[in-house]
């Protein structure tokens, strides 16, 4: 994990200087996150932070959790990681496992507030592991439906088109990060669950 410690070095800092700001919709996560530059403009009268790090695993959201995301005292949290853990090799069981370790902290820590998965998305460079991404998807949600308070994302279904296959035009030319039509689908997509904002 010391690789992410400068980034987490500067969130800390931006944590501090916003101290005693609170009820915040915290987007907490990997690069997906963080490169949303335009999320405040896109929920405009809605109090959110971005508190993303670039090439973030979701065993390194759940190890950073008490230092980043505890301290900002959420309202509500949007996650999103597991698309770098599955680029890395690892196997769906265990990117649930990762999960079902941050679910366990948010319980204990933050038991009262609400938290929403966005669901790994199908992003055209990482099609050769697409059945892991559909697999580890459907492991969370599995979780998820058990949980009160918490809820599923599906951006995944969206982001394809009706071959199946996933849409280029919301991706950067590099095929894993999101275009600016990715992010206003990811817009729209949010703005439709409840009790996130």
């Amino acid at each position: 994990m010391i690789w992410y410690e400068d980034e987490v070095h500067q969130l800390e800092k931006k944590a501090q200087s916003i101290a005693g700001v609170t009820n915040r919709t915290v987007f907490y996560g990997s690069s997906s996150i963080r490169m949303w530059n335009t999320l405040d403009h896109d929920f405009a009268g809605k109090p959110v932070l971005n508190f993303g790090f670039g090439g973030s695993t979701l065993a390194a959201c759940g190890w950073f959790f008490e230092r980043l995301v505890v301290p900002l005292q959420p309202r509500s949290i949007v996650f999103y990681a597991g698309d770098n853990d599955l680029g890395d090799g690892r196997h769906a069981e265990e990117v649930y496992l990762f999960f079902c370790a941050l679910i366990a902290k948010m319980q204990g820590l933050l038991p009262d507030v609400p938290f929403s998965f966005v669901a790994i998305k199908p992003s055209p460079a990482r099609w050769h592991i697409i059945n892991n991404i559909r697999f580890a998807n459907h492991l969370i949600r599995q979780k998820i439906e058990k949980l009160p308070g918490y809820q599923y994302v599906d951006i995944y279904t969206p982001m394809l088109d009706a071959g199946g296959h996933p849409r280029w035009e919301l991706f950067e030319s590099d095929g894993l990060h999101l275009s600016r039509k990715g992010y206003a689908l990811w817009q729209q997509i949010l703005l439709q669950h409840p009790g996130i904002f």
